[in-house]
Parts: C-alpha cells; structure tokens; sequence
C-alpha cells in the first residue's frame, strides 16, 4: 500500500513540492526549530479547532479526521456545519485566493463525499478580517485539475534537474536555507 497523502501537504506541494521534502526532513525536530511567525500564529489561532473549542454548537463537527480512498488522501477538517451543510477551512489571513487553498479545501470534499457527508458549500475562512469566501464546489475540469495535482504530487522527483521555482516564494520558504534550488539561484557556494 502506497502511503497516503495529507491534504494539508497538497497546498505547501502547490507553492513548493520540495517543501514536502524538507518538511520531513524536520519531522523529529520542535517545530519551534524551523516554524516562521507566519506558521506559529496559524498554530496558535487553530487550537480552537484542535481542541474542538470553536463552538458547543453540535451543528459544528470540529477537528474531524478524514479520508479518501480514491486518492488515498487524509487530514483534518477545520468545521462542517451540518445544518447548512457547508465546509469550513479557517486562515489566518487570505489576501488572496490560490489554487492549493482550493485544492485543499477540495481534498476534505472529496473525503467527507465518500465518508457519507452531504457538502452543499465550501468556504474559506480569512481569520484576521473574519471574512468568508465561497468556493464552488469543483466541476469536471476541476476534478481533473485536482487529479492532475494528485498525480504530480505522487510522481515528483526531488532530484529533477529540470525543476524550477520562483525566487519569490524561495525568498519566502522556512525550508530556503536547505534547498539547492534556491541556493543555487543566489549563487550560495556550498563547501
């Protein structure tokens, strides 16, 4: 059996599949060890989750851990509402909406279809602002997008020589200081 994929990995594949690579590589370390502030604060504002502490409400379903065995995917949601049926994955601060948030917000769908859940909404949740974006649930071409990701994903090479990156999210990466690639675009030599 192949391992399985966690959804939250499919957004940090999205910005960059070699941050999967030295995500691991810290596995065994404090995340206090590589985590930015950007990721502390996340940690800290998704405690409520974790510890099932959003709300007393029972239409909440908080923290739940999902899976689908079509794309052999896992995770955690972060909210279904039961009564409006609808989907939560809560941000810290969305400026804007990229593609892995959508394909992570997919990847929960896709399990809590085949875990027996009826989704009728999907939203991402801006936790700074407290805004709410809706999210359409995905269609056939986004299905295939999804499939695509899922298959890149299983089939990356960490040592493709033809792999490149964009300086911008290197010079943003916690892992930049390990990788070749963006060591290489600023002429760091290695010893």
């Amino acid at each position: 059996m192949e391992p399985y994929i966690q959804i939250s990995q499919l957004n940090d594949f999205i910005f960059c599949p070699k941050s999967i690579y030295y995500h691991g590589l810290y596995g065994g370390y404090k995340s206090s060890v590589y985590h930015d502030t950007p990721q502390v604060t996340g940690k800290i504002k998704h405690e409520s989750i974790d510890l099932k502490k959003y709300s007393s409400a029972s239409r909440y379903i908080q923290g739940l851990e999902v899976y689908n065995s079509k794309y052999n995917i896992c995770g955690k949601i972060d909210i279904y509402d039961i009564q409006t049926k609808s989907l939560i994955e809560r941000k810290t601060k969305i400026k804007e909406i990229y593609d892995g948030q959508k394909y992570q917000l997919y990847g929960q769908y896709f399990c809590l279809q085949e875990m027996g859940y009826i989704v009728e909404h999907l939203y991402l949740h801006s936790l700074t602002d407290n805004k709410r974006y809706k999210i359409k649930i995905p269609n056939e071409e986004e299905i295939k997008k999804f499939e695509n990701l899922i298959n890149q994903f299983c089939s990356f090479d960490l040592f493709d020589s033809s792999f490149t990156q964009n300086i911008n999210k290197c010079n943003h990466c916690i892992y930049n200081e390990l990788c070749d690639t963006y060591l290489n675009k600023n002429n760091v030599i290695l010893s």
